[in-house]
C-alpha cells in the first residue's frame, strides 16, 4: 500500500503540473464526455459522471470547460464517439500494469501503447492476466502539512473510510467506491483540504524494486500517460523513498 500512496501523490502532483500544459484538461474532458454519453447528463443520478467532474475540478479544470464536455458526451453538441479499452502488461522485475484508454481509432491506441511497452523493457499480457492484481477504491489524497493525523483519522474513519496511510507529507484516505463522496463531503464538512478525491485501481500485492528497475518501470509509466488516449496507468510496485528520489532523479 505504501508505495502505491506515495505513487498516487507524486501523480497528483504531476497531474497539476501536466494541467498547465493541457494535456490532462484534454483527458479530463474525455471521460466527463463518456460518462455523460453512458449515463446521462445529470451527476446526481450518474455517479461514473459526479466522479469525472470531481475529479476534474481537483486539478482546477474550469467550470465552462466542465459543462461543455457535459453537454458534448450527452449529445446537446457535436462530441467524438470514444470507446474505452483496457491494456494489461508487465514492466521491468514482473510489475503488473493496467492501462485505461479512451480512444476515437483503436490501431492508433494499440500501437502507441504497445510501442511503449517494447520500448521500456515490457510487455502486453493477455486480458485478465494482471486487472485480478488491483481493486476498484476510492482515494482521497490530503496535505499533511495542514492537517495532523488525528484530525484526519477521525474525521474519514467516523464517515466510513476503510484506512488512512501516512505516507511522507500526505495521507491517503482509502474508501470502498460507494463511500468516496460520502466520505469527501465529511470531510470538507470537517474544514479539511483535499488535495484529489477520486476512484482509483489498489493493488493487492506489490513488488520493491531497487533503482535500475524502478527507472525502468518509471519510464515506461511516463511513456505511456504521454499519450493522448490513456487516461490513467496503474501499476503494483512498491519504490522505497530513497530509491524513488534517485529514480525520479
Amino acid at each position: 500500500m505504501s508505495g502505491h500512496s506515495k505513487w498516487s501523490t507524486i501523480k497528483h502532483k504531476k497531474g497539476k503540473e501536466d494541467a498547465k500544459r493541457g494535456q490532462l484538461f484534454s483527458k479530463l474532458s474525455r471521460a466527463i464526455m463518456v460518462a455523460a454519453r453512458e449515463g446521462g447528463p445529470d451527476p446526481s443520478t450518474n455517479a461514473a459522471l459526479e466522479a469525472a467532474i470531481e475529479k476534474a475540478r481537483t486539478y482546477s479544470m474550469p467550470k465552462d470547460n466542465i459543462e461543455r464536455a457535459v453537454q458534448r458526451g450527452s449529445g446537446q453538441t457535436g462530441g467524438e464517439a470514444f470507446e474505452s479499452i483496457v491494456y494489461e502488461g508487465y514492466g521491468a522485475a514482473g510489475v503488473a500494469i493496467l492501462v485505461e484508454a479512451l480512444t476515437d481509432n483503436r490501431n492508433r491506441t494499440a500501437a502507441e501503447v504497445r510501442g511503449a511497452f517494447t520500448k521500456h523493457n515490457g510487455s502486453l499480457a493477455e486480458p485478465g492476466a494482471v486487472s485480478w492484481v488491483f481493486d476498484r477504491r476510492g482515494s482521497i489524497i490530503v496535505d499533511a502539512g495542514k492537517h495532523g493525523e488525528d484530525e484526519v483519522m477521525t474525521a474519514a474513519l467516523d464517515s466510513g473510510a476503510d484506512d488512512v496511510v501516512l505516507d511522507g507529507s500526505s495521507f491517503q484516505i482509502i474508501t470502498e467506491p460507494s463511500d468516496l463522496h460520502a466520505v469527501r463531503d465529511a470531510l470538507v464538512a470537517a474544514g479539511i483540504e483535499l488535495e484529489a478525491a477520486e476512484l482509483t485501481m489498489i493493488p493487492k500485492s506489490t513488488v520493491t524494486l531497487d533503482e535500475a528497475d524502478a527507472r525502468r518501470v518509471l519510464r515506461l509509466v511516463d511513456a505511456l500517460e504521454d499519450s493522448d488516449d490513456v487516461q490513467e496507468v496503474y501499476a503494483n510496485f512498491d519504490i522505497p523513498e530513497d530509491v524513488l528520489e534517485a529514480a525520479a532523479g
